[in-house]
């Protein structure tokens, strides 16, 4: 046990040393870029913004920041661009999962080092690999359920957002107005339509920041709607119409994507049918008639 648990720490340090060999080194000027960008986030959330709180994450990731920072300057940004998808967007977040990247795996191999007796070795190996790609598990699962959540609420926010234009607000203040009244039941969606009014106010053109949103909820309708904006803004189209029209549409559609899986209930039906409820139903209506029949055929032998 004493050797397993040995071989357990020195194989995690070795494989924490190389992982943090392999992230990128991001130069002086991204580095600063990452830094104004920091700044800018704050001065955000002191503004009020809706995003997640960040007070225990902070806290939480100082160890995995002071110990990513002897190696790298910054977070993978491919993992910060997934984890933005899936709503996390603080520095503090991308340490947390490049640490969950490391702890994890340390964990269950420590934990299979003191519980299994036999074939230690391959539980630790398969405890390891199963630790270091469970953080890319969930970070996936959050991102599709993010993008769920968006995709059902967009016709929602639309149809308020068309209220308020045609109530003589601008483009701009409805959105503002319609991120704060969806933030108690479409959160995700008073998240973006927030981070889009930042990001104007940065200095990013409407356009601009629309791309964004897209890039970020990352489904067909969002990119449709944004492609709508950008007509209705170069052809004069009112924008409160063409609002309307297009969230009747994504009803229509959401309509007809459940239609579509009630449809398919009748084939998914059979294989309960076929392997459980038809045996049960055979047993009971054949199963005393074969049982009578065999009696009888023991008595005639």
């Amino acid at each position: 046990m004493t050797i397993a648990l040995i071989i357990g720490v020195g194989l995690f340090a070795a494989f924490a040393l190389l992982f943090l060999f392999a992230l990128p080194r991001p130069s002086v000027e991204s580095a600063l870029l990452d830094k104004m960008a920091r700044d800018a986030s704050a001065g955000t959330t002191r503004e009020g913004s809706r995003l997640r709180p960040g007070a225990m994450a902070e806290f939480v990731a100082q160890p995995f920041t002071l110990f990513r920072k002897c190696f790298s300057s910054g977070p993978d940004p491919e993992v910060v661009r997934r984890l933005m998808l899936a709503g996390y967007r603080k520095p503090s977040h991308a340490d947390i999962f490049l640490g969950s990247r490391l702890a994890v795996p340390a964990i269950l191999g420590v934990l299979v080092a003191l519980i299994f007796t036999d074939n230690v070795i391959l539980y630790f190996f398969l405890a390891v690999v199963l630790g270091f790609f469970a953080p890319d598990f969930w970070l996936s699962s959050a991102i599709n359920r993010r993008r769920e959540k968006l995709q059902l609420s967009l016709p929602d926010g639309l149809d308020l957002l068309s209220i308020c234009l045609e109530a003589g607000l601008g483009l701009d203040q409805g959105i503002v107005r319609v991120g704060h009244e969806l933030s108690l039941s479409h959160r995700e969606l008073s998240e973006e339509l927030l981070l889009i009014n930042f990001e104007q106010r940065a200095g990013a053109t409407r356009f601009v920041a629309w791309r964004s949103f897209a890039e970020r909820a990352n489904f067909e309708s969002a990119r449709s709607f944004v492609a709508m904006l950008m007509q209705t803004d170069r052809f004069g189209t009112p924008i409160a119409k063409a609002l309307s029209n297009f969230s009747d549409a994504l009803r229509t559609q959401r309509r007809q994507k459940a239609e579509e899986m009630a449809a398919k209930t009748t084939v998914k039906l059979v294989p309960p049918l076929v392997f459980f409820i038809f045996p049960s139903m055979g047993i009971v209506v054949v199963g005393p008639a074969v049982l009578t029949v065999m009696k009888n055929l023991a008595h005639i032998v």
